[in-house]
């Protein structure tokens, strides 16, 4: 299956289609992404669509609604997950701070600007106590 996603006039995704392999094939079977978006704009008129694929083997990353496509880079950009955030050089969103490297795990606390092992982070959402806050 092939998947398609439709962006809008600022390339944003709006959504992301399945059609089937078939109709993206020339008469030599032959996959030509043009057919699918053809096939797309003549089901659902005047709309945008670029070919995403599933496990990222192309254009980076698989879109999701609100992610952006850059015709530039010829990639799909997933949302900001946090304001502080910004994209690297790989075009990946990094926090203000690394994320700690030993083996516990850790989520993004926005308020503190910092990284709080999980468990921690658990009871801060459920309003209980907190005390390891990792800087």
């Amino acid at each position: 299956m092939a998947h398609f996603a439709k962006l809008d006039e600022n390339n944003n995704v709006v959504d992301v289609v399945v059609v089937k392999n078939n109709v993206l094939w020339d008469k030599n079977e032959v996959e030509q992404e043009q057919l699918g978006k053809d096939f797309l704009t003549n089901l659902f008129p005047n709309t945008v669509w670029v070919q995403a694929s599933y496990n990222g083997s192309f254009r980076k990353q698989y879109p999701l609604a609100g992610s952006t496509y850059d015709p530039i880079k010829d990639i799909f950009i997933i949302p900001q997950p946090f304001p502080s955030w910004s994209l690297d050089e790989n075009n990946d969103w990094s926090a203000p701070i690394p994320k700690p490297t030993d083996s516990d795990k850790y989520d993004w606390h926005e308020e503190s600007q910092s990284w709080i092992s999980s468990d921690a982070f658990h009871n801060l959402v459920n309003g209980e106590p907190q005390d390891e806050f990792i800087d």
